[in-house]
């Protein structure tokens, strides 16, 4: 039997043929018939340029409908796809392209100089390049390469893609995706929000986030719906797509839904087209939650996941949706709440807060390379230490209450606050610093920078965030920076990053 997520994707998509796949509101639209058809002429191009099943293929280009059809290419002949910010910096790509050693790297036609450049550096056999309106040498490649029709082989373990989560040490690690990882987590959406041939989704996330990509575009495909696929996200275009029916649904990030909330046409009548409204990647605060629902009568279901698991708890479809929780275990997701202090990972008692740990199909086979990594937080029993710290109460619903490691979450995406930190502390005029998250009302978290400069040392903060602006991409850079005499500290002398979090927390609150 192939277990080729292509070959599930395929059945539904023949089934649907010249139904709509992906809309724009250019007209670029796509059937299924075209993307069955594309998908096996961007597969034949990625074997014409040397790609093997099994070889990682690094895709940083802007959002378009031929970045989609160029995962599904990719799952069909069997290779291994690795999206990439498109706000990585050249740096930030020699590292991936060094660590993940693909076959191919695709990149926006206006970076190939660069891209070339750090493909000769990291050793990367071929560049090509994708542009927004289906130009690039990809595309020339695919129209005259031999098509593959069939579809690969693949075993349920085999990897369907990487995908890169920031490490703590300032290492990115690549989580290891397999195809029953991505279909299972797939399936169990679909059913459990209910989606259908009926749905129109508003996609205005990136496609480079398992957000964007894995949990909207693979419950599309397995549904047989289809998308508006806007570039981003923009009030006016979303608003318009829910007052004439174009859209029946919208997965968001709570940036979309404060931005919302900020516009006075946001209203039950605006809204009266639309089923469902979901919020993920970064924690949705009940002031929203009920606000929102207070303004539209839709109450917005609130979802956990991670890039290492795909989805893991769901606010019901029908039942409470209860604001300040992520909701119950998807089915054939299991979860305990773990004493961090310990290495028994025994279970505590309902109510108590402690390490949550998930096993299911959902969670990933491993980091990339990282063999020490993996067996640290991918335990002998299947569970996963996710780092978060959370609470299960009476009612069996999720609550997230923290989160180990001091990651920061700003705009939907994960901020290591030492990759920061290590690129403040080389300054010569920086003795150390702390990065930290605090509440911003419209990204979420708004990462922060805490200094001590050098004796008799003289910066501002323009001086920090214009040395930081070519290492980093922009959702990592702080937003604010502070200088301070000495950090806050317990007596193991480590940073106290609560008390520092505690000080600037309302540092946001008229931004």
């Amino acid at each position: 039997m192939n277990h080729n997520l292509f070959e599930t994707f395929a059945r539904r998509m023949n089934a649907r043929n010249q139904s709509a796949f992906i809309v724009t509101p250019e007209g670029r639209d796509f059937t299924y018939a075209d993307a069955v058809s594309l998908s096996a002429r961007l597969a034949g191009g990625l074997i014409a340029l040397g790609v093997k099943p099994g070889d990682r293929v690094a895709v940083q280009v802007d959002k378009s409908p031929e970045a989609i059809l160029l995962y599904l290419a990719c799952l069909r002949m069997g290779g291994v796809y690795l999206p990439l910010n498109t706000g990585y910096t050249a740096a930030e790509i020699g590292y991936f392209l060094a660590d993940a050693e693909p076959a191919l790297f695709v990149c926006r036609p206006e970076s190939i100089a660069d891209a070339r450049q750090i493909a000769a550096d990291t050793g990367c056999p071929q560049v090509a390049t994708l542009g927004v309106t289906g130009d690039g040498s990809l595309m020339a490649t695919a129209t005259s390469a031999e098509p593959f029709e069939r579809i690969e082989e693949r075993a349920e373990n085999d990897l369907a893609a990487i995908l890169y989560t920031s490490g703590t040490t300032g290492r990115s690690k690549g989580a290891m995706l397999t195809h029953r990882n991505l279909g299972s987590n797939a399936k169990t959406l679909m059913e459990t929000w209910r989606f259908s041939e009926a749905d129109r989704l508003i996609h205005a996330l990136p496609i480079f986030h398992t957000h964007g990509l894995f949990v909207a575009c693979n419950v599309i495909l397995m549904s047989g719906a289809s998308m508006l696929f806007l570039s981003r996200f923009d009030v006016d275009t979303v608003i318009e797509a829910m007052a004439d029916g174009t859209g029946t649904t919208l997965m968001g990030v709570p940036t979309f839904y404060t931005r919302l909330l900020q516009d006075d046409r946001l209203t039950p009548e605006l809204t009266r087209h639309m089923r469902l409204f979901t919020s993920g990647s970064a924690p949705l605060t009940a002031e929203t939650h009920r606000e929102f629902e207070k303004r539209t009568g839709h109450a917005i279901l609130e979802r956990y996941g991670m890039t290492e698991t795909n989805m893991n708890t769901s606010n019901p479809y029908e039942g409470d949706r209860i604001a300040g929780t992520v909701g119950l275990p998807l089915p054939g997701v299991e979860l305990r709440v773990a004493n961090p202090e310990t290495d028994t990972h025994q279970p505590l008692p309902q109510g108590e807060i402690g390490m949550l740990e998930v096993r299911g199909p959902n969670v990933f086979i491993g980091y990339w390379r990282m063999p020490e990594k993996t067996r640290a937080e991918l335990l002998d029993d299947g569970f996963f230490v996710t780092g978060d710290l959370g609470m299960i109460d009476e009612r069996g619903y999720v609550h997230i209450v923290g989160r180990d490691k001091d990651l920061v979450i700003s705009g939907g995406f994960n901020v290591y606050p030492k990759e920061v930190e290590q690129l403040i502390d080389d300054m010569d005029a920086v003795l150390e610093s702390a990065v930290i998250g605090v509440p911003h009302p419209d990204f979420g978290e708004g990462v922060t920078a805490v200094i001590v400069l050098q004796p008799d040392a003289s910066i501002d903060e323009a001086d920090v965030t214009a040395a930081l602006k070519s290492h980093l991409a922009k959702y990592k850079q702080p937003k604010r920076v502070f200088f301070v005499d000495s950090l806050p500290r317990n007596t193991m002398g480590k940073v106290q990053k609560n008390q520092l979090r505690e000080t600037y927390k309302d540092i946001y609150a008229n931004a």
